[in-house]
């Protein structure tokens, strides 16, 4: 006699997935995992109606009220798509808006000037200091650097060029500028060196039903396999870790000490850390910045820099020409703190409110830029930097504008040679269990 509970030779339990009916271009899986239509994004928003009925009232509105509110309307902004509608995200519309009205606002008046282009960077320092403290990721700061390229190249076809003190050969000069600095940004976009985990491959699966997969816990969370939501940086095992947990080198030099990342459950190789932000670890992560929405470390840390570079030159040139047909009989660095009658035409306006917009972007971008070269020329990272005042263990010079750790310092032109070369000798040792 056989028993009830046994099982034939060669079986093994297969995990039941849930089978996901196929959704047309305009069908998508809500947050709370039922099937809607972009055509009722207005029906049924019972927070929505909640918070005008308490403001209608007087009533105060909870926080929690507000962040459900978002949530609804970013859950609810989609665009139809193949195997299901898309989500738009919503942090990259308001420059799309905004940016246009603040600058033609600030060319009505000098005063209206001042305050809208001293507001414009507080509000910015706000809004990232509220998503780095989330810890989320925000296509705010992209959108903002790719609009405002093409809203100032836009203002320049249109108010600068028609006075024709522009010739054909500076205009081609910075438009083939505005194609470098595209150009360095989509390289700059591309993989930073993602460390990845090839033991715990996971199958990807896309539109709508990928997110409420996510959302009810049956994918793993965004990011690499391994990958904590919050993306929290632990270069110890846990306690508690199985005894049959393969630890997988993420293949790493020679030399260097590696550690442990219990988040991405792989040995990282010496200066690789773990983004909070995206969730996965970098090969000699530098920053996570804001206006690329990505890592940047060992494979795009070139790209950045001559994204820098190329856009510092470009809007050199570009405020040079600018201000050169807007104030004909000044030289440029006096244009731009003394220009009489410049508020008498609104074009003219136009174009001086945008050249101190375009100085504003730029001397945040120099400083970048200039941080980045001291970086370089001392071998660390920015993130070896932050380590070593948060522990005082860094030599700090120019006060604290330069701080060498010592550990990777090989002086400058070695240094300056290492960077350069920097993504062109990988690494392919194979994944091995180390436990």
């Amino acid at each position: 006699m056989t028993k009830k509970g046994s099982m034939k030779p060669g079986k093994k339990n297969k995990v039941e997935e849930p089978e996901l009916e196929p959704l047309c271009c305009c069908e998508y899986l809500d947050r709370n995992g039922e099937k809607n239509h972009v055509a009722a994004c207005l029906c049924d928003c019972q927070d929505l109606d909640e918070g005008c009925d308490r403001w209608i009232t007087c009533k105060s509105v909870q926080p929690e009220t507000y962040e459900r509110i978002m949530d609804t309307i970013s859950d609810r902004l989609r665009i139809p798509w193949l195997r299901g509608a898309r989500k738009v995200n919503i942090s990259l519309l308001p420059p799309l808006f905004l940016l246009p009205v603040f600058l033609r606002v600030a060319s009505w008046h000098f005063l209206l000037g001042v305050v809208v282009l001293t507001s414009l960077p507080v509000l910015a320092l706000w809004y990232y200091y509220l998503t780095h403290r989330r810890k989320e990721q925000t296509l705010f700061f992209l959108s903002l650097g790719l609009f405002s390229l093409g809203y100032m190249y836009y203002v320049f076809l249109q108010e600068v060029v028609p006075r024709g003190r522009v010739g054909p050969t500076q205009l081609a000069l910075l438009t083939c500028g505005l194609l470098l600095i595209l150009l360095a940004l989509c390289r700059a976009k591309k993989d930073p060196g993602y460390l990845r985990n090839p033991a715990n491959d996971d199958r990807s699966l896309s539109g709508s039903q990928t997110e409420y997969l996510n959302r009810t816990g049956l994918e793993k969370p965004k990011g690499f396999p391994g990958a904590d939501p919050a993306g929290g940086l632990n270069n110890r095992a846990p306690k508690d870790e199985p005894k049959g947990c393969p630890r997988t080198s993420a293949g790493s030099p020679a030399t260097g000490k590696e550690d442990w990342c219990a988040k991405c459950r792989l040995v990282r190789p010496a200066r690789a850390w773990h983004c909070r932000i995206c969730g996965v670890c970098v090969r000699r992560m530098d920053h996570h910045c804001v206006w690329i929405n990505s890592c940047v470390g060992e494979s795009n840390h070139q790209a950045f820099m001559l994204a820098l570079l190329v856009f510092l030159l470009t809007s050199v040139y570009g405020i040079a020409l600018t201000l050169d047909t807007i104030c004909t009989d000044r030289s440029v660095f006096t244009a731009l703190f003394y220009c009489p009658g410049v508020y008498a035409n609104y074009s003219s306006a136009l174009c001086f409110t945008c050249v101190w917009y375009s100085v504003i972007i730029m001397g945040g971008m120099a400083y970048i830029f200039l941080i980045q070269l001291i970086n370089i020329s001392y071998n660390v990272t920015e993130r070896e930097v932050q380590q070593a005042l948060r522990q005082k263990t860094g030599r700090r010079l120019l006060c604290g504008l330069i701080v060498d750790t010592g550990q990777y310092n090989r002086g400058f032109l070695r240094n300056w040679h290492q960077f350069s070369t920097l993504g062109t000798h990988p690494f392919h040792h194979p994944a091995e269990d180390i436990v």
